[in-house]
């Protein structure tokens, strides 16, 4: 009787582990990168130019580690290139996203102290759970693509926890 008890036990076990691991992850809605106090100088074009690319592969890495479903920004996006930036708006990344359907912020900027030091700032918000928004940061030195390119896939593998 009790090998039987044992049994059922471990069977319900792992029907549970396997419904957890099949779960599906938050649905994110992850707007591009801007920039942000860039101090005395303005961006320049590359300045510029890097934000597509990083904020794809932002997208790109959070997708494949199964961390997120990401959800398509467009249906927002004349919006929040018409507002204020993300970062400055009391809240109107968190309605963008709400419009999406998404159950989480994600955003970003990038700031450069100078053509040497530069950091890749993510802020989080879980919109279900409704608890504070959580800044991750990676400080890079040089301002190349090889730079920002390292300092996000590190800081998405080792700074940001899954959900």
């Amino acid at each position: 009787m009790q090998a039987k008890v044992r049994l059922l036990f471990a069977l319900t076990a792992m029907l549970l582990t396997a419904s957890a691991a099949h779960a599906e992850p938050p649905k994110a809605a992850v707007f591009d990168f801007q920039l942000a106090n860039l101090g005395i100088q303005g961006p320049t074009d590359a300045d510029k130019a890097r934000l597509g690319p990083l904020s794809d592969l932002l997208r790109s890495l959070l997708q494949d580690s199964g961390r997120y479903q990401i959800v398509s920004t467009a249906p927002v996006k004349t919006e929040v290139v018409k507002g204020p930036d993300l970062r400055h708006c009391n809240g109107c990344a968190e309605e963008y996203a709400k419009k999406l359907g998404a159950d989480v912020v994600i955003t970003g900027e990038i700031q450069k102290v100078s053509n040497l030091i530069l950091n890749i700032n993510v802020y989080v918000k879980d919109l279900k759970a409704n608890t504070p928004e959580k800044a991750y940061s990676v400080d890079i030195r040089g301002d190349n693509d090889t730079s920002f390119d390292r300092g996000l896939r590190y800081l998405v593998k080792n700074n940001l926890p899954p959900p």
